[in-house]
């Protein structure tokens, strides 16, 4: 039995962790199955993922083959009842799309010729560029509902709580992300219908017809003013259309759960993944984010799950991945965890030039930090290499293979394509193994928080959808882009970060904000912003909430109307603006509690009539306003309304003022470490730590002011994590602390990675503690200090053994 619950995977009523790796058995001859799957278990994990490609199952229409009769490779329920086997869970991903470098993106050649209506076309009458189709078209649907018809059977059959090892099952794949990275919304005839009958149920006819100059009810008009929009009304279209494409999705995934539960598939969670990572960057994630939190918060049942495909995680892409993993679990139903369904691994070599070299704490980084921020799931894509066999179909498309990346698959993951181990494969198998040894008690932990949220507005990611030649939908669109991501993830969120401030996010956009439950709101703000959120936020304040906005005090609504709600609260009114240029150098110059500080070149600030409120920022050559605090009803707010530098000293000061303190920090001078904790409700706590550069680095650790280790400074190595114990118990052995983590748990002992020159463990038990010659015991006060006499850099393994 499968419970989500309290952001938990609970499994025949344990919760767990779930480390996973993607295999994918059509792309192995059969006789390699267990060799893949027994380095998926050395490398620490407990669950296999895969896709299921229909192209591969029913290549010719009707002929479906799920047991292996044409190729063995295709023999689904043996490889999944092989994990099984093996002790491993097993999640399905059978599409209909899987994407995964497969041509036509997994589907069938033969649906595209039968149904040549589910072909989109977009913006101006033309083609879509992508292999995608439009998802809810009859047609489509039609043979998607055949296809789990086919499939989901033998799944269910298999489902964990029914004596099987399925514990979730993926519909479809990185929905509306081809549309999107093209540009080219699905508007087909059948799509265009839809959406004026969406719009009909939106809006009383008075409304439509301000909006919309053309009665949605003749086709022809209809066609036109939505494939070829007019700027009178090009701002309200991208927003309707926007809004009517989440309808979609969710719509489309409710109808593939229905099919699958048609056909046996229940009572285990079905699983939606999230696309958007690009270049390294999380900045275009939540757009994906913004497409599908109403398909997976539609109803219960649902997980969603992050595609990861950062590099190396390091200063210039830490706050990234902290942030992401935020805005989902803003999104979330209450029980709802964080997973992820695509966590990029391997060396980054995808296009077998060796131009891709990723460091080995980039997997290991990328984990600790999700776990930390309390993912449940993660599944390690690709884990193995294979091949792409030819179809016996011929296509005429040059190869005749069933993907378009040659023979050999999966280059760049841990195991390659021939079933040898890269350099990445270590480090990740030590992190797994980590992370499962206190598996039991991360699945209960969550993080730790202070009293700031930052603030998610999915409408600010709703910009995947703008028509080329429309300069209104082009001026609302570049301004949100400017504001929404670079400069306040780069400055606001990172200083915040390396402030030692722990916080999660909130959805200011559709949930209510309470000053009880969130003091301190860090808002990233663009001149656009809806009324209601704008209203929301200044009544947040008037209870006693405070803000930090870093970007652009809002004047209009998200459809260019006038709206001054925030600034009006602020008590400020816009003179104008100030750009720097080829012969202008914008500086900015530092007033009241920010003072004294050096001058700023910047690009850009917006200056105020201030009013009433303290000045804290002042454009040079004019004496300009264009940062303040202002009191606020109970409240209080500080603007930075300018693109300025990541002084994180002058982001700590401003968050004290608003009443939010970090309460886990370190002394360290040269910043780079990223830190935050978990705790059960019962008090245990694990410490993490990042070091994100490449030299060791001292410190002190405090926790509410006081010293962490009695004192003792902490040496963190270059590119290396740690996970720490703090009043955690094993067996009856509590850890008061530790400067080594724990690698192994049994009922006799603890094995831990050393990680200093003299590590320190401080037990608190009744247990006898055998005695070694690797390390000395003193009592003292009731608490035991294990130290070590082993260098860690020289031998880092020390085991503690008890009777």
């Amino acid at each position: 039995m499968i419970e989500i619950k309290n952001k938990q995977i609970i499994i025949d009523g344990q919760p767990q962790i779930i480390m996973c790796g993607e295999i994918h058995y059509y792309r192995l001859e059969r006789k390699d199955w267990q060799d893949r799957i027994d380095k998926l278990k050395e490398a620490g994990m407990n669950a296999v993922a895969s896709y299921i490609p229909w192209l591969c199952h029913e290549p010719v229409e009707g002929e479906v083959d799920l047991e292996g009769i044409t190729r063995p490779e295709l023999d689904l329920g043996g490889f999944i009842d092989l994990c099984q086997d093996n002790g491993l869970y097993f999640i399905a991903r059978p599409g209909p799309f899987i994407m995964a470098e497969m041509k036509n993106e997994g589907l069938p050649h033969w649906i595209y010729k039968k149904h040549p209506e589910i072909v989109p076309v977009t913006w101006d009458g033309r083609p879509i560029p992508t292999k995608t189709i439009d998802y809810t078209a009859p047609g489509f649907l039609q043979e998607a509902r055949k296809w789990y018809a086919a499939v989901m059977p033998v799944l269910a059959s298999r489902l964990c709580g029914k004596g099987g090892n399925i514990i979730g099952v993926q519909l479809d794949n990185e929905i509306g992300m081809l549309s999107w990275v093209s540009n080219s919304p699905d508007l087909t005839d059948h799509v265009l219908a839809d959406f004026a009958s969406w719009l009909m149920r939106q809006y009383d006819a008075e409304s439509l017809k301000q909006r919309y100059p053309v009665n949605p009810d003749i086709q022809t008009e209809w066609k036109k003013a939505v494939q070829f929009p007019a700027e009178p009304y090009a701002a309200e279209l991208r927003h309707d259309l926007g809004y009517y494409m989440r309808y979609r999705f969710a719509k489309y995934v409710a109808e593939l759960r229905h099919y699958s539960e048609e056909f046996g598939v229940t009572d285990v969670p079905f699983l939606v993944n999230i696309h958007g990572t690009g270049h390294g960057r999380g900045l275009t994630y939540p757009i994906g984010i913004s497409q599908l939190y109403e398909s997976y918060t539609q109803a219960p049942g649902y997980l969603s799950g992050s595609d990861i495909y950062f590099g190396d995680l390091d200063m210039t892409s830490f706050q990234d991945l902290y942030l992401i993993n935020g805005f989902m679990d803003a999104v979330h139903l209450p029980d709802q965890p964080l997973t992820s369904l695509e966590f990029n691994c391997g060396d980054g070599n995808f296009g077998e030039t060796y131009g891709g070299r990723l460091d080995p704490s980039a997997v290991d980084f990328k984990t600790r930090m999700c776990i930390a921020q309390g993912n449940r799931l993660i599944n390690f894509y690709l884990f193995c290499g294979g091949y792409n066999y030819r179809m016996d179909q011929k296509m005429g498309d040059g190869n005749d293979r069933v993907a378009f990346t040659g023979e050999r698959h999966g280059f760049a993951a841990p195991v390659s394509p021939e079933g040898e181990l890269n350099y990445t494969y270590p480090r990740m198998a030590r992190v797994n193994k980590t992370v499962m040894a206190v598996a039991d008690k991360l699945a209960v932990m969550d993080e730790e928080r202070d009293d700031v949220a930052y603030a998610f507005i999915p409408d600010y990611y709703m910009t995947e959808y703008k028509y080329p030649k429309s300069e209104r939908m082009k001026e609302i669109v570049q301004n949100i882009e400017a504001n929404r991501g670079s400069g306040a993830w780069e400055i606001m969120a990172r200083a915040m970060l390396l402030a030692g401030y722990r916080f999660g996010s909130v959805d200011v956009q559709n949930k209510a904000v309470d000053p009880k439950q969130t003091p301190v709101i860090a808002l990233p703000s663009a001149r656009y912003m809806h009324e209601h959120i704008q209203r929301k936020l200044a009544d947040f304040m008037e209870a006693g909430g405070s803000i930090l906005l870093y970007g652009e005090v809002p004047l209009y609504d998200m459809e260019g109307k006038d709206c001054t709600i925030l600034a009006d609260a602020f008590g400020v009114k816009l003179t104008g603006s100030k750009r720097g240029g080829e012969h202008y150098y914008l500086s900015l110059c530092a007033d009241g509690f920010a003072a004294p500080r050096p001058e700023v070149r910047s690009h850009f600030a917006q200056v105020f009539d201030h009013g009433n409120t303290e000045a804290i920022m002042r454009v040079y050559d004019t004496n300009e306003v264009c940062a303040f605090e202002a009191k606020v009803g109970r409240g209080k707010a500080i603007v930075f309304a300018a693109a300025y530098r990541c002084d994180i000293p002058l982001f700590r000061t401003a968050l004290e003022r608003l009443g939010a303190k970090a309460s886990l920090y370190h002394d360290c001078p040269n910043h780079g470490v990223f830190m935050t904790s978990t705790a059960t409700k019962e008090g245990e706590r694990l410490l993490h730590l990042l070091n994100l550069d490449g030299f060791d680095k001292k410190m002190h650790l405090y926790d509410q002011g006081t010293k962490l280790f009695e004192g003792h400074k902490f040496e963190l190595s270059s590119k290396d994590g740690v996970m720490l114990p703090l009043n955690v118990t094993f067996h009856g052995v509590k850890v008061v602390y530790a400067t080594a983590e724990i690698t192994k748990v049994t009922n006799q002992s603890l094995e831990f990675r050393l990680t200093q020159s003299e590590d320190i463990i401080a037990l608190e038990t009744e247990k006898t503690i055998l005695p070694s010659e690797d390390y000395t015991i003193e009592n003292n006060g009731g608490i035991t200090r294990i130290i070590s006499k082993k260098h860690a850099k020289l031998d880092n393994r020390l085991e503690i053994c008890f009777v």
